[in-house]
């Protein structure tokens, strides 16, 4: 399949070539109303009176283009609302991008922001077998796997409580837990690490790099670049949706330093 599509998503086994992600010319926008709207007879009276919604485009990405090797780790860094949540949930399939491609090589386990995969009415049990199903494994994968998921996110005792009764900390303990035993060729992380006691962040941080040590692709989204920078090869630096520095981690980090005016 050509490489440089319009706009679209690529999937490709491991075996093709070295490259387990490959982003090209990617660029994601948002409309954005003007005018705020704060109830809906505002709404209505709006609409009655004849009156549009003016927009303004909001590039969330612009343009795009790198690549990731198989079994490294590759973080993501910039300032709050430069692109690296939207730029992970495209990689992830959860949003679509406006023009460009990528192609993500293997199987893509995104532990992304709280609930994304998740069904707050379901149990937590009913949950990770949805999301397994989600992932391509069958029942009696998740049936073998069951009992560590539960065990990692130390809630066996709550696995049949819904889960719009459970607390930030228990959405990540269970979600870390079952994206890490879906078996993932390549792992998208996102800030949700930074939630939760410090005890499951430094079991989840373990549990990192004891598969970035089996040769799986990791891609980190974090503002701890003390983490970053014992982890992770190299680095893309964004600001305002743009790349502004892509290559190694040292460099991203001390021009980022050089950005916030440290």
């Amino acid at each position: 399949m050509d490489s440089r599509l319009e706009c679209g998503i690529q999937k490709a086994d491991l075996k093709q070539d070295g490259c387990a992600i490959t982003v090209d010319g990617v660029s994601k926008r948002f409309r954005i109303p003007k005018e705020k709207k704060f109830t809906i007879f505002e709404n209505l009276v709006g609409l009655l009176r004849g009156g549009s919604y003016a927009y303004e485009d909001f590039l969330a990405l612009q343009d795009v283009s790198f690549s990731v090797q198989r079994g490294e780790t590759f973080g993501v860094i910039g300032p709050n609302g430069c692109g690296k949540s939207t730029l992970l949930k495209v990689l992830a399939g959860v949003l679509y991008p406006d023009c460009g491609s990528f192609r993500v090589n293997g199987r893509i386990a995104p532990f992304l922001e709280l609930g994304v995969g998740f069904q707050e009415e379901l149990t937590a049990r009913d949950n990770v077998y949805l999301y397994g199903a989600i992932m391509g494994l069958t029942k009696k994968d998740i049936d073998r796997r069951y009992e560590s998921i539960m065990g990692f996110a130390e809630l066996k005792r709550f696995e049949n409580m819904k889960l719009i009764n459970f607390s930030s900390g228990m959405y990540v303990r269970l979600a870390f837990a079952t994206a890490i035993q879906t078996d993932p060729d390549v792992l998208l992380v996102d800030e949700v690490l930074a939630v939760g006691d410090e005890a499951f962040q430094q079991k989840c941080s373990q549990k990192i790099d004891q598969i970035r040590s089996s040769g799986k692709t990791i891609l980190l989204v974090s503002h701890d670049l003390e983490m970053v920078s014992e982890l992770c090869e190299r680095c893309l630096l964004m600001n305002g949706g743009k790349i502004v520095f892509l290559g190694d981690t040292k460099s991203a980090l001390d021009m980022y330093e050089r950005m916030r005016g440290k």
